[in-house]
């Protein structure tokens, strides 16, 4: 008795003190960890499957909006895409980038040809993708050694045709999530969001005033370039800078030939932005936001862009409602309005400004200022995140009006508008 006793008080000290070394090292070497839990998410296959649920109804200030669940998905989104030629939504037609690193069809997960460098430490992953002549390409977070980088893989073979600077200053401060990011397409160029991805750090954020970073900064890749490209050659792309002074510029969308972004803000001072070539939109010198508690106490930032001749943003949402993908209303809120309409989604927003919306701006007909700012709430849980649009990412719409909105590790919501008054 007195052995079984002494085995069982051994094996709960032994028990205890690979407890102790296993916290120990968890805190002494978090990069490692990172490491460990990027690689075992990077092989997790994303579950999906039809759904069908009640339709709840949500009253707006002119119309209703009807919004009901049709298919489930466990991962975050990084851009979902619907052939535009099929009016009537079949959901096994739907395209389903993952930001782990997968494509659904018909619903089937296949891993994307991504380079090896290709990270989902510090909040990285597949940002968006984009395409052009029956090729696609993702702009992913990466890392190599001690080096974090973006870069932008060609999807057929995995090439890595585009690669940034390695992010200055400590590793822990990198967050990924600030990255971004969104893609256009107007006449010969494609246009692509690069936000500046950090944590708290006050060099990474300095890099949207740095003319020598693509980080902050919206680019254009001239589509030609992009066909002239050899795969087999080390030949690189190169992304020319558009505009500068972008945090985390992650809706991007146009109206004509004219260009909005939705950005995140710092603790308030989410932003709706119509961008013109060689601008500065101020960040991090100037925000409606406020810096967070443990970078300089929560103080303000510089609100008047123009005193250092920023642009200012057409609109800022203080608190901020973690503003995310943004595009062009639908064809009946534009009949209805009869004027120049955008549609944004936000994340998680907070207590004081709920998220988990649709946001619609309406602009003057000259799309230099935002008129009416309407906010509808569509439920608790739903972080959201994209709208399903066509390969240049323009909002698709179904034959009988409905959109089609996507929501963190929910799946995909159809949403349509009705009972005008």
């Amino acid at each position: 008795m007195r052995r079984k006793n002494l085995i069982s008080f051994l094996l709960l000290i032994f028990w205890i003190i690979s407890l102790l070394f296993t916290s120990l090292w968890t805190y002494e070497n978090p990069e490692n960890v990172e490491i460990i839990k990027s690689y075992f998410e990077k092989k997790r296959k994303p579950d999906t499957s039809i759904t069908r649920e009640d339709t709840t109804e949500i009253l707006a200030n002119s119309y209703s909006v009807q919004i009901s669940k049709i298919l489930s998905l466990s991962e975050k989104t990084a851009f979902v895409t619907y052939d535009k030629n099929f009016t009537k939504f079949d959901e096994s037609l739907v395209e389903i980038y993952t930001q782990n690193g997968f494509v659904i069809k018909n619903f089937k997960s296949e891993r994307l040809n991504l380079h090896d460098n290709f990270t989902l430490q510090r909040n990285g992953g597949v940002k968006t993708v984009f395409f052009h002549k029956q090729k696609s390409f993702a702009l992913i977070s990466s890392s190599e050694g001690k080096c974090f980088y973006a870069s932008i893989i060609f999807l057929g073979s995995g090439k890595e045709i585009f690669k940034t600077r390695c992010l200055p200053g400590k590793l822990k401060k990198v967050d990924f999530n600030g990255l971004g990011s969104s893609n256009i397409h107007i006449g010969d160029k494609i246009y692509i969001t690069l936000g500046t991805p950090e944590q708290y750090s006050e060099k990474i954020a300095n890099l949207a005033q740095d003319d020598n970073s693509m980080f902050g900064k919206i680019l254009f890749i001239n589509k030609k370039e992009l066909e002239n490209i050899n795969f087999d050659t080390e030949t690189k792309l190169n992304l020319k800078v558009f505009s500068k002074g972008h945090r985390t510029p992650q809706g991007l969308t146009k109206i004509g030939d004219q260009i909005f972004n939705a950005e995140h803000g710092p603790k308030g001072g989410d932003e709706i932005n119509k961008i013109i070539k060689n601008a500065n939109y101020g960040w991090p010198l100037a925000s409606y936001g406020t810096k967070y508690l443990y970078d300089n106490g929560g103080k303000s930032y510089q609100f008047n862009h123009a005193d250092k001749n920023f642009n200012e943003p057409l609109h800022a949402l203080v608190p901020s409602v973690g503003i995310s993908s943004l595009n062009e209303c639908p064809n009946n809120l534009k009949k209805f309005y009869k004027m120049p309409c955008l549609m944004a989604l936000s994340l998680y927003g907070n207590n004081l400004r709920p998220g988990r919306s649709l946001i619609i701006y309406l602009l003057d007909k000259d799309l230099k200022k935002v008129l009416s700012v309407e906010q509808i709430f569509l439920g608790n849980g739903l972080k959201l995140r994209h709208f399903v649009t066509s390969k240049k990412n323009e909002l698709y719409e179904d034959e009988l009006g409905n959109i089609y909105v996507v929501a963190d590790k929910k799946g995909i919501y159809k949403i349509n508008f009705l009972k005008f008054r």
